[in-house]
């Protein structure tokens, strides 16, 4: 998922959100202020400042596509036929959302009869891709649209079979949030209208094609492929994907998809996606999906995952062998209620999607792994998000923003929807106790399941449901000051870990003289108190001291890219240029984001760096996804001169 800027678009482009970025030990709260059973129905918004959609006039109500996966053109081409339902039948217009797609034909009709329709496609803006206006003749049914894709379409990534894990096969996926749906099916992409959807995929026959819909784990791999997906999703929730894959059980109901030498491993890192399944029901009802199934896919995803309803995309960076990072498995999984069930019905609401999530998902980890795995992730997400906040404008501190206009959507994906999000909650959670909190939160994902809402609604539920029925708990003012002001209120409580008092004491006896890095006791560390060791050290150290530590842990090379992400900007502070071969290597090999972008970030900063960083991105572009391109180049774009 993605930041306000390039680089900390890197830095929160999470899922995997308890590791965010952060370089000292965690401030007080007070530091945190700004710098100056239910219908399947869908239910939409209205209006929706990212979208040129019209839903107030007619609503796409299920899509039918018919697209065949060409690998040596780079393109998805063939129909879109959308269901109509007409809210005003004397609408002269269907406007579609498109970007950068060539449109061969549009016609309307019943789905046996068909006319020719007159189209205009508008200019193309730089945000919201180019209007489709389709001239209506009465209140038509349905419409088709013949069309494909380009080579660069932002939501789509095409990788040669050499970009790949097998290296013998190649591998398309979509990547559909925010507003990139439009990039390979022209629809009204806004989270405030859900529809279902059915489609035909044809691929080579060595490829198989999966999507988020209902995936066979007995498919025969043939190049031809039918998918249903019978709940009402909205559009950045529509997903493919195909190349090797081949798919693993977890459980009766959860498995893994990947490439065949990533499959068994994979499988065996997220062997407790099933009790996580358990767990979430347990507290907020049960998975309406059908199946929770895992794509695994190659490294060059630009971000930590995405919940797609019934395929959760994951990058590879999380498996590490010891289930450390399994946080974004539960994250995503969380999605399937909040997000992919109760969904913001546009992106100023992000935090209803991902505040949410990131709640359910600490609630998850606690009850499997323990207050004191929960209590790291608070603590590093926490100080993420204090480090985050000093580059964040106080309008886009709230948790309910201004409508987006004129902005990109990816602005409001900041660690305050996510973390501010989660931190809102778990103050509503130790306020009124858990014995009221997770009904509440459960009859909130009862009530709005299957529609589009907005933080009014939220607000509206709050005080009818929690606070009128629990009085003298939180005050009005408390309230307003997590929604509708920026920072952390300075009443808000802070989170701590015994574990990384021990951490800290560790690593002060290291930088005192105290004790070699060899002498401290880390063999039972867990990623978490790694990153929280790195986390903690000063801005730069001696060359002296980094390759002490690099002797003694060996963070250069490190396969584990939440410790890469931090060790590298660290090297790089403190002039050890030995680290710069497993830096060029790490960022020609990884293509997530948030492990990425500070590393490019930090090289920015020196004019040497700069021209290494340019080189070995030049390197890297060509197995890089659309949307890392984008962020590294705006990272090392011409800008005044840098430090020698």
């Amino acid at each position: 998922m993605r930041l306000a800027t390039p680089f900390h678009s890197a830095m929160l482009a999470l899922v995997l959100l308890p590791l965010a970025a952060c370089q000292k030990p965690a401030p007080a709260v007070t530091e945190i202020t700004p710098p100056a059973t239910v219908s399947e129905t869908p239910a939409m918004s209205t209006h929706d400042a990212n979208s040129y959609a019209e839903p107030e006039k007619v609503v796409v109500t299920h899509l039918a596509l018919d697209l065949a996966v060409n690998f040596n053109k780079k393109v998805l081409a063939g129909t879109a036929t959308l269901d109509l339902d007409w809210k005003d039948k004397t609408a002269a217009a269907l406007v579609l959302d498109s970007r950068d797609l060539n449109i061969a034909g549009i016609e309307g009709g019943d789905g046996t009869t068909w006319q020719g329709l007159k189209y205009e496609l508008a200019p193309r803006d730089a945000i919201l891709g180019s209007k489709l206006s389709i001239a209506m003749p009465g209140a038509l049914a349905k419409v088709r649209i013949t069309y494909s894709s380009v080579p660069e379409a932002s939501g789509l990534q095409w990788l040669t079979p050499a970009m790949t894990l097998g290296k013998k096969t190649p591998f398309m996926f979509s990547q559909s949030e925010a507003i990139h749906a439009r990039s390979w099916v022209p629809l009204q992409d806004t989270p405030g209208v859900r529809f279902t959807y059915e489609a035909h995929i044809t691929t080579p026959k060595n490829v198989m094609a999966v999507m988020s819909a209902d995936n066979d784990p007995k498919a025969p791999r043939d190049g031809d492929y039918s998918f249903t997906m019978p709940q009402a999703i909205p559009s950045y929730l529509m997903a493919i994907a195909a190349g090797d894959l081949v798919f693993r059980p977890i459980n009766e109901r959860a498995g893994v998809w990947a490439e065949p030498a990533m499959a068994d491993k994979a499988a065996k890192e997220f062997e407790d996606t099933g009790k996580m399944i358990d767990t979430a029901e347990q507290l907020y009802g049960p998975y309406r999906w059908g199946r929770y199934d895992i794509l695994v896919l190659p490294p060059s995803f630009p971000f930590g995952g995405m919940e797609n309803p019934r395929l959760t995309f994951a990058t590879p960076t999380v498996i590490v062998g010891d289930k450390s990072l399994v946080s974004l498995i539960a994250h995503e999984l969380a999605h399937s209620w909040s997000g992919n069930l109760v969904t913001n019905s546009s992106w100023k609401d992000i935090w209803l999607n991902e505040g949410f999530t990131t709640y359910v998902q600490d609630r998850i980890v606690e009850s499997l792994y323990g207050v004191e795995a929960s209590d790291m992730e608070k603590v590093i997400a926490r100080h993420g998000l204090a480090e985050e906040m000093k580059d964040i404008k106080p309008d886009d501190q709230l948790l309910a923003l201004a409508p987006l206009t004129g902005r990109d959507p990816d602005e409001a994906l900041t660690s305050v929807a996510y973390i501010k999000g989660q931190w809102f909650l778990t103050f509503l959670e130790d306020r009124y106790g858990r014995a009221v909190f997770d009904p509440f939160l459960r009859k909130w994902f009862d009530d709005h399941a299957f529609t589009s809402t907005d933080s009014a609604e939220f607000e509206r539920f709050l005080d009818a449901e929690l606070v009128a029925k629990n009085p003298g708990k939180a005050t009005a003012a408390e309230l307003h000051a997590w929604l509708h002001e920026p920072g952390i209120p300075a009443f808000a409580s802070a989170a701590s870990s015994k574990r990384f008092d021990a951490v800290d004491e560790a690593r002060g006896h290291w930088l005192a003289g105290h004790a070699a890095a060899t002498d401290l006791d880390t063999a039972k560390w867990t990623t978490q108190e790694w990153v929280h060791f790195i986390e903690g050290m000063p801005e730069t150290l001696s060359v002296a001291q980094i390759q002490s530590l690099n002797d003694a842990f060996h963070f250069t090379g490190s396969a584990n890219g939440e410790i890469a992400q931090r060790w590298y900007p660290l090297t790089i502070r403190s002039g050890d240029l030995s680290a710069r071969p497993a830096i060029a290597a790490f960022l020609a090999r990884i293509g997530r984001r948030k492990l990425i972008m500070p590393t490019y970030g930090e090289l920015a900063k020196t004019s040497d760096g700069l021209a290494f960083a340019r080189a070995v991105f030049a390197k890297a572009r060509p197995g890089l996804h659309p949307i890392t391109i984008v962020s590294v180049e705006a990272a090392l774009a011409d800008k005044p001169p840098a430090k020698p």
